[in-house]
């Protein structure tokens, strides 16, 4: 891959795996110098009490050709972030990439719950991780990313604005919780546009993350196994698919154009020419309305 990046900053909040990790890892591709948060480290779980670490994120994105800079950070504690920026600021005196991706909320949604029934703890709980995380991070970074037009801020979500704008999405917090990104990046996109910076909001399709596969009982080398009992699987993509939408948008000299929107990984593969690991380039979102909504037979022919 072209060091297209070399000499340029990235934040990316919420990088110790899936999403995060991928995204971080392609922009040091790229030849970034990205500082990776989390709040899983090899000393210290996070809630979610899983093995992969901030640390391995940020040796796999130096193995990339970067520069990966592994920070412990509570999000939702605002000195921590504070102190977060202001150390990016003393080492680098800029950022030039800011990537909200901080989530960890899977296990507190119930999924087809009726919000009388849903634990409000856990709902609650789910809004702060998902939402109130995000504008925390942009309060202490953008002012930083703001010193130089250019920059470019990514919200991470799931689904598109359009989708998620139609469709119920699983229970009454996780739905809030996603179209609220979408439109954060769109009042962001407002205020950032006169300091010539950049957001947009980004998703991925069906993901195939370290806790998807291990769900499904197969790794990446043979994920095509799980379409036995999940045959929408078929649409399914790396986390890299996503890492690399956000690497050609960080690189787009012209990127402004998108600035508002909300994209998804397919639509940037068709736009930049990147594929998944594999080549391909899957159309999650267009697959499931067209073919898992319309009650279609599972087939990818045409998506990917």
């Amino acid at each position: 891959m072209e060091t297209t990046l070399k000499g340029k900053v990235a934040l990316v909040a919420g990088a110790t795996r899936a999403t995060g990790r991928a995204i971080a890892v392609e922009l040091g591709a790229a030849g970034a110098t990205v500082y990776c948060t989390g709040r899983s480290t090899r000393e210290q779980r996070s809630e979610m009490d899983r093995p992969e670490t901030i640390e391995e994120t940020a040796e796999l994105v130096t193995r990339a050709g970067g520069e990966g800079i592994a920070l412990r950070v509570d999000h939702l504690d605002t000195e921590q972030v504070r102190a977060l920026v202001e150390r990016i600021d003393a080492e680098q005196g800029r950022l030039d990439v800011l990537v909200n991706d901080v989530w960890g909320a899977d296990r507190l949604a119930a999924w087809n719950t009726p919000l009388w029934e849903h634990p409000l703890d856990d709902g609650l709980r789910l809004l702060r991780l998902a939402v109130e995380t995000h504008l925390v991070t942009s309060h202490h970074a953008l002012p930083l990313m703001i010193r130089s037009p250019g920059g470019l801020l990514v919200e991470v979500t799931d689904g598109t604005w359009e989708y998620n704008s139609a469709n119920y999405r699983l229970c009454v917090f996780y739905d809030l919780a996603k179209i609220s990104v979408n439109r954060l990046a769109f009042s962001q996109a407002h205020e950032l546009r006169p300091h010539g910076c950049t957001a947009v909001s980004l998703t991925p399709g069906w993901i195939r993350s370290e806790a998807m596969l291990e769900g499904f009982g197969v790794t990446e080398e043979n994920w095509r196994d799980a379409t036995v009992d999940q045959p929408h699987f078929v649409i399914s993509e790396s986390p890299a698919f996503t890492g690399r939408a956000v690497a050609a948008l960080a690189a787009d000299p012209e990127r402004e154009r998108w600035s508002g929107r909300s994209l998804s990984s397919g639509q940037l593969a068709r736009e930049y020419g990147f594929t998944d690991v594999d080549g391909s380039r899957p159309d999650a979102w267009r697959y499931m309305a067209e073919v898992e909504a319309a009650g279609r037979p599972a087939d990818a022919t045409g998506y990917r």
